[in-house]
């Protein structure tokens, strides 16, 4: 495995949906996630997550130290209990097992154990305690929500299923049942995200995470919605990922600063307004609503901004 992580990062990254549902809210019949006050569409971080997990596991099925700790179906005291099997093979007891050993040095291999195997425990961190104590670890990459640039509408779409569930629909309904789906017609997301270097590289609460793992996480971001294709989630795809790397471990400016660096610009026509400014507001009132990428630019403000700062811009 390649050096922890040294650099601080943070990357801004935008996607969007076509026709679709990225992030449906279960507590509201599953329409997608609304902030109520603005209506901007917003998308989870552990549903941004849940996507990085599935694509390292697409992308690294038998690769030592790519397994995926929260996977779908796992049961996780399972998964500590293969920690405890490589470090103290000798301890089988469900009394033993629920506490970190005793021996500090041989509870620190135990967490090692699981952030060295777990591509996952490695990046995003894991409380590890639930039964079966393998330790805690913070991890040194983290999503924020994403949130839609403009307000959008959500659509609810009636379908028909030409079958019926049991005989009695069957009858009474002449085979046929009707059901709904709730789209986005077109939305464009942008989520923020940061790469802690001394929660990769710190010798004792360090998970380990290195510049092949970020590597790793930048092909993940750019490739993910194209491994996550359902009838629900319409066409998704991930359309900039803007990153910014430090020179060093605890960075050389605001994570905030650079992040306003970053501008979205709603373009039709051959005119292009910042999104928020007042030109904005004053000139795009009787523009059609967007449809499409490419009624947006993005643009980045590089005036003044510090040498120890490198724009990278893997997709």
């Amino acid at each position: 495995m390649t050096e922890a992580v040294q650099q601080r990062h943070e990357f801004v990254l935008y996607f969007d949906v076509t026709n679709g549902n990225p992030n449906g809210d279960p507590d509201a019949g599953n329409m997608p996630r609304l902030d109520p006050e603005t209506n901007q569409g917003l998308v989870s971080d552990v549903a941004l997550k849940r996507k990085v997990r599935n694509y390292v596991a697409l992308a690294r099925p038998e690769t030592a130290g790519h397994e995926i700790y929260m996977s779908e179906g796992a049961t996780l005291n399972n998964q500590h209990k293969k920690g405890w099997a490589a470090i103290l093979p000798e301890v089988t007891k469900a009394d033993e097992l629920k506490k970190l050993p005793k021996d500090e040095a041989k509870a620190q291999e135990l967490t090692r154990w699981m952030c060295a195997n777990f591509w996952d425990i490695r990046s995003f961190g894991a409380v590890m305690t639930t039964g079966v104590n393998a330790g805690q670890v913070r991890g040194p990459v983290q999503f924020t929500f994403a949130r839609s640039v403009e307000p959008i509408l959500p659509l609810e779409i009636s379908i028909t299923r030409m079958a019926a569930t049991t005989e009695a629909d069957a009858e009474a309904k002449g085979g046929r049942t009707m059901g709904r789906k709730h789209i986005v017609p077109y939305g464009l997301y942008r989520a923020h995200g940061f790469v802690s270097a001394p929660l990769a590289s710190h010798p004792r609460k360090g998970t380990g995470f290195s510049d092949a793992d970020l590597a790793l996480l930048w092909e993940a971001l750019a490739n993910m919605f194209d491994h996550d294709r359902s009838a629900a989630r319409g066409e998704m795809s991930t359309r900039k990922l803007i990153v910014f790397r430090h020179a060093t471990a605890l960075g050389n400016a605001q994570a905030h600063a650079l992040f306003d660096r970053v501008k979205t610009d709603r373009v039709f026509q051959g005119s292009a307004h910042e999104i928020g400014s007042q030109a904005y507001l004053d000139n795009t009132g009787n523009w059609p609503p967007a449809r499409r990428w490419e009624d947006y630019r993005v643009r980045i403000e590089r005036e003044g901004l510090p040498d120890s700062i490198e724009i990278i811009e893997p997709c």
